[in-house]
């Protein structure tokens, strides 16, 4: 089986580095599917999750990030993220916390708010709740 070398990594730290068959993740047009000896392409990502099938291991490897930027090249795949945290450090009472503040905030036609930033918030945090759905339906 041929693999693609993937990383993933924030301006905090690397959060995944290694070899998969397969990796899916949120490109600003749709879901993006990369394989190994993909054609090269650098595209913005939105945020949600990064999908990563390692050979040989029946789970996928999870990732959260919170937009960013993804460059491929015909045997590697790099995700730059704005912030990325592993499927396992997701938490799911701070995403709701974040879309109730972040829905306030729109809800709230004051004229101090930032509007795209709240929106941003409020994507960030919608992203998260399905991206722990979606790890529970995996486990």
């Amino acid at each position: 089986m041929s693999t693609i070398h993937v990383d993933v990594v924030s301006a905090e730290e690397s959060i995944f580095e290694g070899e998969a068959e397969f990796v899916a993740l949120p490109g600003e047009q749709g879901e993006l599917g990369i394989f190994p000896r993909h054609t090269p392409l650098i595209t913005r990502i939105k945020p949600g999750t990064v999908r990563i099938k390692i050979a040989g291991q029946a789970e996928e490897v999870v990732v959260f990030v919170n937009g960013g930027v993804l460059e491929v090249q015909p045997n590697s795949v790099t995700v730059l993220a704005d912030t990325a945290l592993r499927g396992t450090d997701l938490d799911e009472a701070k995403a709701t916390e974040a879309k109730r503040l972040a829905e306030e905030a729109l809800a709230n036609r004051s004229a101090d708010i930032d509007y795209a930033q709240a929106q941003a918030e409020l994507a960030s945090a919608i992203a998260q709740l399905q991206a722990i759905k979606r790890l529970r339906k995996v486990r």
